[in-house]
């Protein structure tokens, strides 16, 4: 088997919801704002597509994310939210799954730049991220996350109560229920790609306690051969 057998097809959000609650280690994408997904399919049984990945595109998790890693047109920044592709698959399957959905971004879509970050609570070191030509910028500050019946949710999913689930979710934690909880999390590595390659990156980092750690984000754009930045 070698990727180059696999297709990646641009999905809507119902198409890959079931796949990502059963493989992805979140198990939910309650609570995200996607507007770009894809499926990754090989052939299956009587030559119908099988999915055997599943990734989206969504507005950043952070209030402050795209306007640190985009100041200039922070609504032109999205972070890649949700990649998880099947075990058996070979081991460039998600570098190539996010080149191909990068190339799409790029040719369809007026996104710049793309955050991401990968979550050491889970061993994730972001190795997919580096074979996929993104820049490291260091770690986040410590964080915490919700725990809800078992699942990690971010904090914000409890101010939520415009929505069915957050209000139902915001009166169980009101009323004590000992399922929900908050729980310390390590420090995310971060990674960012720049689909417009004419923004610079120059990220002030400082070590504490012999780790990099991000100050701000400060980027420069050159000149288009008109005169104009786009």
């Amino acid at each position: 088997m070698s990727v180059t057998d696999f297709t990646v097809e641009y999905i809507n959000r119902k198409a890959l919801t079931s796949f990502i609650e059963k493989h992805h280690y979140s198990h939910n994408i309650n609570g995200i704002q996607s507007y770009h997904h894809f499926g990754l399919y090989t052939e299956g049984n009587f030559g119908l597509p099988k999915m055997i990945g599943a990734m989206l595109y969504a507005m950043p998790s952070m209030p402050n994310t795209a306007a640190k890693y985009n100041p200039i047109n922070p609504t032109k920044c999205m972070e890649l939210r949700r990649l998880v592709c099947i075990d058996d698959t070979p081991k460039n399957t998600e570098s190539y799954f996010i080149g191909k959905t990068l190339r799409w971004l790029k040719q369809n879509t007026d996104i710049e730049v793309i955050v991401s970050f990968a979550d050491q609570h889970y061993g994730h070191s972001g190795t997919i991220y580096k074979a996929s030509n993104f820049e490291y910028l260091g770690e986040t500050g410590s964080a915490r996350v919700l725990m809800v019946d078992g699942r990690e949710m971010h904090t914000r999913s409890l101010n939520q109560t415009l929505r069915p689930y957050g209000r139902e979710l915001k009166r169980r934690y009101d009323e004590g229920d000992p399922n929900i909880f908050f729980k310390k999390r390590k420090p995310k590595h971060i990674y960012t790609y720049y689909l417009d390659k004419r923004i610079k990156r120059h990220p002030p980092r400082t070590n504490i306690g012999g780790r990099q750690r991000i100050q701000q984000c400060v980027i420069h754009r050159k000149q288009s051969p008109l005169g104009s930045n786009r």
